[in-house]
């Protein structure tokens, strides 16, 4: 199982940015599909989430700024992030497989967004 995750990057605050995580070796339509992050010093935090029946649920901190989404065909899922703050400065992972019992991780993408 391999997840890859990319379109991480600098922006400014009050920008966009869309990570995509690419997943082979599981199918994506059967899994829980989520992406955390983590700061320097801090632990890693939900992001977002996506269940294989499309419900989705956010933390509090990105709820209305950020969209999680899965094109299945594709094996791909998403993360827009818009109205990007500096304290979402991280780097994010996708994570799958957990609804199954398993804990697949991505190698993760940097995020950093400037004042």
């Amino acid at each position: 199982v391999q997840l890859v995750e990319s379109g991480g990057g600098l922006v400014e605050a009050g920008g966009s940015l869309r990570l995509s995580c690419v997943a082979s070796g599981i199918i994506l339509s059967i899994n829980e599909m989520g992406w955390y992050r983590q700061a320097p010093g801090t632990q890693r935090e939900l992001v977002a989430v996506v269940s294989s029946g499309g419900s989705t649920n956010y933390a509090d901190s990105v709820k209305g700024r950020f969209t999680i989404s899965r094109d299945n065909a594709k094996n791909t899922v998403y993360l827009q992030m818009n109205s990007l703050k500096p304290e979402d400065t991280a780097v994010y992972y996708c994570n799958g497989g957990r609804n199954h019992g398993y804990d697949y991780w991505g190698q993760g993408t940097q995020v950093t967004v400037s004042s």
